[in-house]
């Protein structure tokens, strides 16, 4: 075979090695820039997958005992503030009302009487000896203060009666309604939950390895789960504290620290709150969703919320 031949065949050879070589060298930058994306995206990027809806829950309970005569909502019924939930025992508390007020008008009559003789008295000058004047004048102050208590217990009456009608005290939703007509409720005792919908934020539970990276102040995005639209938020406020499970309080109040040490450390979980800025209206907000949190750090640089949840 001439050398002529020969040529074009070392030249292909060396043509497939160095396209072999540069398909190596591509595939390895490739997998060296993936894995830097990777461990910047998992690692160092302010994201977690812990993240909840969260909501004031008012526990709804009577001020007065009795029996309940009505329930006025249904469970997961929308409530506005100062809307009637249900009612205690009305007639009772009204008839107390009229007994208070019968008191007030007999102890009226008692102390009219008792000041009445008391001046008759006073006008008899020294016909009416001094201890006599004295017993009189005891007797107006004790009917007098009397009434005065006859009024207050009015007033505690006509109070306990406005408080048999149970009302929202804010808007929102309710929850856990067990109570039905006839059930006894202690005075103080609940009778169902509110979930408050004007206080809705997002709990982001975030690793201490990313707090450096989360400010007050930060824009944030949520994908709730089951969602493909993002809710935009704000960095509200970051916990100064968490329970810490190795140390606990001894009987001297020293404290008392475990004395073994794991050498593999997890990073702790440090709650982050988030103000919701613009919700769409297509999202439903219930507290106890479970959410992705994504901060937007300081630096201007975004991390979108995509498909982890």
């Amino acid at each position: 075979m001439s050398p002529r031949s020969l040529a074009p065949a070392s030249f292909r050879s060396i043509l497939i090695g160095i396209l072999r070589v540069a398909i190596t060298l591509a595939v390895v930058a490739l997998a060296f820039v993936a894995g830097r994306a990777m461990w910047q995206r998992y690692e160092v990027d302010p994201w977690t997958r812990d993240g909840r809806v969260r909501a004031d829950v008012v526990k709804v309970s009577s001020d007065v005992p009795g029996l309940v005569t009505r329930v006025l909502v249904r469970e997961n019924d929308r409530v506005t503030k100062g809307q009637v939930l249900f009612e205690v025992d009305t007639p009772r508390y009204r008839l107390a009302l009229a007994q208070a007020q019968a008191a007030v008008a007999s102890a009226q009559a008692t102390a009219a009487d008792a000041h009445s003789q008391l001046r008759r008295a006073r006008m008899l000058g020294d016909l009416v000896s001094a201890e006599e004047r004295e017993a009189l004048e005891a007797k107006a102050e004790t009917a007098s203060a009397s009434l005065e208590a006859a009024r207050v217990a009015v007033n505690v009456a006509r109070l306990n009666l406005e408080r048999t009608l149970v009302r929202a005290t804010v808007n929102g939703y309710v929850a856990n309604l067990l109570l039905k007509p006839g059930d006894y409720l202690a005075a103080g005792a609940q009778g169902l939950a509110v979930v408050d919908a004007d206080t809705m934020w997002i709990d982001g539970y975030f690793e201490e390895t990313k707090l450096p990276r989360i400010h007050v102040g930060d824009r944030a995005r949520v994908l709730l789960m089951g969602e493909t639209s993002p809710i935009e938020g704000r960095v509200e406020s970051i916990a100064p504290g968490i329970d810490d499970r190795e140390r606990t309080n001894a009987s001297n109040q020293l404290a008392s620290v475990n004395p073994t040490f794991n050498w593999v450390r997890l990073a702790q979980r440090v709650p982050v709150r988030i103000a919701l800025v613009r919700v769409p209206q297509d999202i439903r907000l219930i507290a106890g969703r479970t959410a992705t949190v994504d901060v937007i750090d300081g630096a201007g640089r975004t991390v979108h919320a995509g498909d982890r949840s």
